[in-house]
């Protein structure tokens, strides 16, 4: 045995060391792991690990009492984490909240001639719709004109060649028209179109379409009505008619009509249908008188 060498400690004497070395080391490791994390303890100080280097090398002559697994592998990534420079973080611009006062002013501006021209688009689209109701109106009666009405008979054309629908047009032209003008003048003539006109209204379905095809002549169409339903609704309207009486001026004057029904046979025009339709009631009309 060397001078200076020292006597090897017993079991009985390691086992003390043993115990206070791996006491002094978690208390140790525990404080420097929360001096770290506070930021107390600067990442590249070796010194607070100085305590735990000797306790080791003590432990280490005797491989019995070396200290647990788990505090020597915490110890190990101690000592890493001394000697490695923390990444660095770049720093982030924080994200602007708030637009600048200009550009929040232009957003505004930008809102609100949006909302301007929105306004203005739905007045421009009533103005159109109500342009379009007025194009396809009578100008006296609550009915449509010629124009729109034979924009309906060739719909209802086209939905009888596709569908097999059956569909038919009454034709009235009324009576004593003439004789009223003459003697209580136009104003009692437009009363007795519009007691007509919207005696005919009230008496339709919806998806029907009534007009006044011109002077005192009037058209209905029935979609999905056969022949002799439709002559029916004719035999209606003109009994109707004649029980009915319109106000003017105090007066009560009464009108009628003579019905003509045609129903859609392959007609090829809607104009050339409306003209069968008006030569069926001149035939009643005729052989009326």
């Amino acid at each position: 045995m060397m001078a200076d060498q020292q006597p090897p400690l017993s079991a009985q004497d390691h086992e003390p060391i043993r115990r206070a070395t791996t006491a002094s080391m978690q208390n140790l490791l525990a404080q420097y792991f929360e001096a770290q994390a506070e930021d107390v303890v600067p990442a590249n100080d070796p010194a607070p690990l100085e305590p735990v280097r000797h306790a080791l090398s003590v432990t280490d002559e005797t491989p019995k009492l070396r200290p647990e697994d788990a505090i020597a592998a915490s110890f190990a990534r101690l000592e890493a984490a001394l000697h490695t420079e923390p990444p660095v973080v770049p720093e982030v611009e924080p994200v602007q909240t708030e637009w600048p006062v200009s550009a929040q002013a232009l957003i505004e501006s930008l809102m609100m001639e949006n909302e301007r021209l929105r306004e203005q688009l739905h007045q421009r689209s009533l103005e159109l719709q109500s342009a379009q109701d007025q194009a396809d109106s009578d100008v006296l009666t609550p009915t449509l004109n010629r124009r729109a009405f034979l924009q309906e008979v060739h719909r209802a054309m086209a939905d009888c060649k596709r569908y097999g629908e059956e569909a038919c047009l009454i034709y009235l032209d009324m009576d004593s028209f003439k004789a009223i003008n003459d003697a209580y003048g136009h104003g009692a003539g437009d009363a007795a179109l519009i007691y007509v006109a919207e005696t005919l209204k009230t008496s339709v379905r919806e998806g029907d379409a009534v007009a006044r095809i011109g002077g005192d002549e009037f058209a209905i169409l029935l979609r999905r009505a056969d022949l002799k339903s439709s002559r029916v609704k004719a035999m209606k309207l003109e009994a109707e008619l004649m029980m009915g009486t319109f106000a003017y001026n105090g007066l009560y004057l009464k009108t009628g009509g003579s019905f003509g029904v045609r129903a859609y046979a392959g007609q090829t025009t809607a104009e050339a249908w409306l003209s069968e339709a008006d030569a069926a009631m001149f035939l009643v009309k005729k052989s009326a008188r």
